[in-house]
């Protein structure tokens, strides 16, 4: 009798893209930053720019920086999921190297809001998973961006209408968590990442493993 034995992580996977989206205050950034800091196998997307880089700033690992000749020539030739002008400058999510983290078995995050969202799924439907975080209640969210201290009542007013314009968009989304705890937030997070990366489209090295069971 053949005994076949194999190690799970020696399975090759696709990467995936994963998308958090929320309203300003209830949770995307600290969520994103913790999942960079504990999960060796995502990276975040990095953006192409035309702006000038900024003192501390490194190129490839804030921005890639290029100049508007070069960017046009990206838009011309199709090698962004998506560009954007914003106050005179141009950023895109590039295709290529994502694509080649993607293939080699790394994932990306993404920190977007529904707009940029709606675009990348577009574009990569099967690599993309899509994961909004809702505040507890309208009342705690202005109680956190209250206690930031960093904006006026104005701004935190118009901060608030935009989150409720912004929660209307929740069912595009494949998953979505309630911030009511940051770490058990953060454990759904990674819940869905785990599940998601064993997905049978996703286990590439399936293929070649099951063919040598069928072989005996």
């Amino acid at each position: 009798m053949v005994q076949n034995s194999h190690d799970d992580d020696t399975l090759h996977r696709r990467g995936l893209m994963l998308i958090l989206s929320s309203p300003s205050g209830a949770g995307k950034t600290t969520i994103a930053h913790k999942l960079l800091a504990e999960d060796s196998e995502i990276a975040p997307s990095v953006s192409v720019t035309t702006r000038p880089m900024r003192e501390g700033e490194v190129d490839g690992r804030d921005y890639w920086f290029v100049d508007k000749a070069e960017f046009d020539r990206m838009v011309e030739e199709g090698e962004f999921y998506e560009w954007a002008v914003v106050f005179g400058n141009c950023y895109g999510t590039p295709k290529g190297r994502i694509r080649d983290r993607l293939k080699a078995g790394g994932d990306v995050l993404f920190d977007i809001d529904w707009q940029g969202t709606q675009q990348l799924y577009q574009k990569a439907q099967a690599d993309v998973v899509r994961v909004f975080i809702l505040p507890p209640s309208l009342e705690e969210l202005h109680r956190r961006l209250t206690g930031r201290g960093t904006d006026s009542a104005e701004v935190i007013a118009a901060r608030m209408a935009r989150a409720q314009a912004e929660i209307s968009h929740w069912d595009g989304y494949d998953y979505v968590v309630i911030n009511d705890d940051v770490e058990g937030c953060f454990g759904k997070v990674r819940e869905i990442l785990a599940a998601e990366r064993m997905k049978r489209t996703r286990q590439t090295g399936l293929i070649d493993f099951v063919r040598g069971l069928m072989r005996g």
